[in-house]
C-alpha cells in the first residue's frame, strides 16, 4: 500500500512533457514600419509586405484587408514546398522565411500586411527575394527593436516552450525529434528531390538561379559560389525555424528550447510535428 502511494506521488511530481517558462526577456516589437516588394516563388506575382509594430501580447499576425490570420499552427494548411496560413477563404503563402527572420531577430509582436499586384486577390504570397531571409533581417536591423508597449503600462514577459521528454514523429524514412536540452540546438540531414518535376507540377513559377540553389548531378552547382559549404542544409534550418515559430502565442517564443534533430524533413513534416507538439502540452 505504501509502495503504491509512493509510485502515485512520483508520477504527480514528474514534470510535464513541455513546460512554458520565462526566457528572462521582455516582449519586443519593431521600432517602426518596414516595407519590401518582390516576386512570389510559386505564384510569380509581385507583392508588397508592410510589417508594423504591435502591442505586447498581440503576437505576430497577417492582415489581409480587414481579415486577421494569426501566425499560429491552428491556421496552417498543407501545401507543397511552402507553408500556407488560411482563414475564412483568405490565405497567405510562403510565410516561412519571413517568420523565421522575425523569430530569430526577436520580433514577438507585429502586424504583417501583404498585398498582391491584384488588389482584390484573397490569396497572396510573401516575396522570395534571393531565397534566403537576408532581405528581412536587413530590413529589421535598419529600423531596430523596442520593448512592446501595452495600454496597461506593464512589460510582458517572454515565455518559451521547454522540452522535458523526447518527442518524435516520422513518415517513411523522414523524421523529426526534439530532446531535452539547456539551450537550442538543431541537427539537420537533407536529401532533395528533382527540381524539374517540381516546376512541371506548377510550383516554383517565380524561381530562378537568383532565388534558389540548384545542383546538377553532372555539372555540380549551377549558381556557385555558395555563401557556405553547407548552405542547402542551412536553408532547411531556416525553413524549420519559420515553421516552429507557429508554436508562438500572444508574443511568446515559438522555437522550442531543445535539441531538434531532423532528417529529410519538409514543411509538411515540420507542421505536423508542431501540431503534435501542441497537442501534448
Amino acid at each position: 500500500m505504501a509502495a503504491s502511494r509512493a509510485i502515485k506521488a512520483a508520477f504527480k511530481c514528474s514534470p510535464p512533457v513541455i513546460s512554458w517558462k520565462s526566457t528572462g526577456k521582455i516582449q519586443q516589437t519593431l521600432s517602426s514600419c518596414i516595407e519590401r516588394t518582390g516576386l512570389g516563388l510559386h505564384s510569380g506575382k509581385e507583392s508588397t509586405v508592410r510589417i508594423r509594430p504591435e502591442l505586447a501580447g498581440e503576437g505576430r499576425y497577417f492582415a489581409l484587408g480587414s481579415n486577421r490570420i494569426d501566425a499560429s499552427i491552428g491556421f496552417a494548411r498543407e501545401s507543397r514546398l511552402c507553408t500556407t496560413l488560411c482563414k475564412d477563404g483568405y490565405s497567405v503563402r510562403t510565410v516561412e522565411h519571413l517568420l523565421s527572420a522575425l523569430e530569430a531577430c526577436g520580433i514577438d509582436n507585429c502586424r504583417i500586411e501583404v498585398e498582391n499586384s491584384v488588389s482584390d486577390d484573397q490569396s497572396v504570397e510573401v516575396p522570395i527575394f534571393d531565397g534566403s531571409a537576408r532581405e528581412w533581417v536587413r530590413a529589421i536591423q535598419e529600423v531596430g527593436l523596442e520593448v512592446a508597449a501595452h495600454p496597461s503600462g506593464e512589460n510582458y514577459d517572454k515565455l518559451a516552450p521547454y522540452v522535458n521528454e523526447p518527442i518524435h514523429m516520422w513518415k517513411n524514412d523522414a523524421f523529426i525529434a526534439a530532446f531535452p536540452s539547456s539551450n537550442i540546438r538543431i541537427s539537420y540531414g537533407i536529401n532533395f528531390p528533382q527540381v524539374e518535376k517540381i516546376w512541371q507540377s506548377g510550383l516554383i513559377q517565380g524561381g530562378s538561379l537568383e532565388s534558389a540553389i540548384v545542383c546538377s548531378e553532372s555539372r555540380g552547382w549551377l549558381n556557385a559560389p555558395l555563401r557556405y559549404d553547407d548552405e542547402p542544409c542551412r536553408h532547411k534550418v531556416l525553413d524549420l525555424i519559420g515553421d516552429l515559430s507557429l508554436l508562438a502565442r500572444a508574443g511568446s517564443q515559438g522555437l522550442p528550447v531543445a535539441h531538434i534533430v531532423v532528417y529529410k524533413g519538409g514543411h509538411a513534416l515540420h507542421t505536423d510535428f508542431v501540431r503534435h507538439f501542441s497537442s501534448i502540452e
